[in-house]
């Protein structure tokens, strides 16, 4: 296919989920003491976290993974890709995509690990229960679309699986030790990392299983 700019945009996507495991993996040995299984990703990115400046340069191109995102949505929107249904749901997930975006970098975590109990912590928190919320609702409402509509079954089987991944999250902590809360916590992030790099995929390709006539 002749791919344009904006396609060529999709695999930033792929950069960004790079980027971030990446991330998540080396700056563990830049934490003494944090047990990747018990503590949650975000420790590492916390303010006065001693990982905090690899963090920062490591993820550093996990940021433009909203770049893609809104491609995506300008991409099927000029497009007309599928149903208003199916470009409802890319909606919804780029929305997430900005609320994460913008709302982590307003509030941060002051102190890795440290008790939810002050203005900014709440806030953080606030940021997450949207963030997880509308990854949910735009997973449920992409893999119903790709159920009615052959054109977007691939991407639909996808928000399928990133949704169980999501809900692998909230179910571990409950059912499994707190020692094992980061593996369960990382099923939850990883889903929407995964995610927007199987959107950028697509756009990469333009869609092509998924243009109307």
């Amino acid at each position: 296919m002749n791919r344009k700019l904006i396609n060529w945009i999709g695999l930033l996507g792929v950069a960004a989920l790079v980027s971030y495991a990446v991330a998540a993996y080396f700056c563990r040995a830049a934490f003494p003491g944090y047990n990747w299984m018990e503590s949650a990703v975000s420790d590492l990115s916390a303010r006065t976290a001693p990982s905090a400046p690899l963090w920062d340069k490591l993820s550093a191109v996990f940021s433009v993974g909203i770049v893609c995102d809104t491609c995506v949505a300008i991409y099927v929107s000029e497009n007309k890709i599928s149903s208003k249904l199916f470009r409802a749901g890319i909606y919804m997930f780029v929305v997430k995509s900005w609320i994460s975006e913008l709302g982590y970098a307003m509030f941060p975590l002051d102190d890795a690990g440290k008790e939810i109990s002050g203005f900014n912590e709440t806030m953080h928190m606030i940021v997450t229960a949207f963030v997880v919320g509308l990854s949910v609702i735009s997973l449920i409402i992409l893999f119903i679309a790709g159920i009615r509509y052959r054109e977007v079954r691939d991407l639909g089987i996808w928000a399928g699986v990133s949704f169980a991944m999501m809900l692998m999250g909230p179910v571990g902590m409950a059912s499994f030790p707190p020692e094992y809360f980061g593996i369960a916590e990382r099923f939850s992030i990883y889903a929407s990392v995964i995610f927007s790099a199987v959107l950028g995929i697509f756009l990469f390709n333009g869609f092509k299983k998924a243009l109307v006539p």
